[in-house]
């Protein structure tokens, strides 16, 4: 079981004082690779008009770009919410940038009220991820949006 209050203090040592955004996310999705287990990606998409475009990320090659509402990414910042899927196969409208991901959760990232992008994890396992790890997971979104 992750030990997320942990891992979010991680993320804030790692993080705090470092004014590049980039390297940030990049730290941030290394860290999520390297604590969670079984995954295949984890990663950030960052909004740019209407539509979210992929930042850093560890995995095999994604989806450059995914416009609002469509897929699980595009869902979640839309509706401005966590969408927890337990099974990327009955989610309508899913996108798969990666044929191996069963379950996926999406946690939009915030600055102002509004949103600015989504950390995105996938798994090969169908329901790999719980409501724990949502908590967890919208935890570490918290702390990582002082970055914005």
């Amino acid at each position: 079981m992750t030990d997320y209050p942990l891992l979010c203090e991680q993320l804030d040592a790692l993080i705090r004082d470092v004014p590049h955004r980039t390297a940030d996310l990049a730290n941030a999705s290394a860290l999520l690779w390297q604590e969670l287990e079984d995954l295949n990606w984890a990663g950030f998409y960052l909004l740019e008009g209407g539509t979210l475009v992929l930042g850093p990320f560890q995995g095999r090659p994604a989806c450059i770009e995914i416009p609002l509402g469509r897929g699980v990414c595009g869902t979640a910042a839309a509706r401005d919410e966590t969408l927890l899927v337990p099974d990327v196969h009955q989610f309508p409208g899913h996108i798969a940038c990666d044929c191996a991901s069963r379950s996926e959760i999406v946690v939009p990232l915030r600055h102002e009220g509004r949103v600015v992008g989504v950390l995105d994890l996938d798994s090969p396992l169908p329901g790999r991820f719980t409501e724990a790890d949502q908590a967890g997971l919208e935890a570490f979104a918290r702390v990582l949006e002082q970055i914005f």
